[in-house]
């Protein structure tokens, strides 16, 4: 997938797997369901990945392409955050892009729901000199245009936030206050937010607080150490821990999953993230 630029995750020996394999059992998630995403781990066969994930407690995956649902679902585990109609840069805040982004969703959820799909990701494209209330005021005609087809088709659709200091430049939706005044117009069971942590650390910090007092308009979360967007173990300036508990105590009931790079054995770094955050 070409979602995002990443560097080349560590090459993964045949000892390192075989070691993580002997210590990974028959563990669960604890209280929040943990995924991880495709991309961070794109050296992996895909068979190797999920069947190891599934080992470590992990229940699910984001960001999988298509020819690969069927390798994640015989691992057990669930499809989560599916790619969209939307890209980056190009998004829900312009109305001259609404036509197309409805057409492509329908048949994109409908190929999703079938396989089982969770969620949805769509996002709200760049500024390109709009400003933030236009864009908010578009794109929430947009999210009101597909809500009903989630809505009746029982999948959750996630519009994510990113940071527009260091990885996405002029990205609108880069502020969680932002975010949620668009939730809040669209008011839809599924229709939430993609609050990913390392992103908004970067552009507002305060994570706990800011979990807290909106967690009903969030249904996905993304890891991610900062700087660095690499472990999140303390190497980085997250408490995950913390935050994990955080977000256990709220009754959140959706999934976690794990968007970081690793610069060592992937396999290694991804079991101590899960078990960081088995809460």
């Amino acid at each position: 997938m070409n979602r995002r630029s990443f560097l080349p995750s560590a090459s993964l020996g045949a000892a390192a797997l075989s070691q993580v394999l002997a210590q990974t059992g028959a563990a669960t998630s604890g209280r929040i369901k943990q995924s991880l995403c495709r991309w961070c781990y794109a050296k992996i066969p895909i068979t190797e990945l999920a069947q190891s994930a599934a080992k470590m407690g992990i229940v699910a995956m984001d960001l999988v392409a298509p020819s690969e649902w069927d390798v994640v679902k015989e691992a057990g585990l669930r499809l989560t955050v599916v790619p969209g109609p939307t890209t980056i840069p190009d998004g829900l805040n312009r109305k001259e892009n609404h036509d197309g982004i409805e057409q492509r969703f329908k048949p994109m959820v409908d190929k999703a729901v079938a396989a089982g799909a969770h969620s949805i990701i769509v996002f709200s494209g760049n500024r390109k000199g709009m400003g933030d209330a236009e864009g908010a005021e578009n794109t929430i005609i947009g999210l009101n245009r597909i809500k009903k087809y989630a809505e009746d088709k029982g999948i959750l659709v996630v519009m994510e936030l990113l940071n527009s200091k260091v990885n996405h430049k002029d990205y609108m939706c880069d502020k969680t206050a932002w975010g949620v005044e668009v939730m809040k117009a669209v008011n839809s069971p599924n229709v939430k937010l993609l609050y990913d942590i390392y992103h908004m650390q970067i552009m507002e910090g305060d994570v706990i607080r800011t979990i807290r007092e909106n967690h009903q308009w969030i249904g996905h979360y993304h890891t991610g150490g900062n700087p660095g967007r690499n472990e999140i173990d303390e190497t980085q300036e997250l408490n995950y821990l913390a935050i994990s508990k955080a977000i256990a105590e709220l009754d959140y009931d959706g999934y976690m999953a794990h968007e970081f790079v690793p610069k060592r054995d992937p396999l290694v770094s991804l079991k101590q993230a899960v078990d960081l955050c088995r809460v």
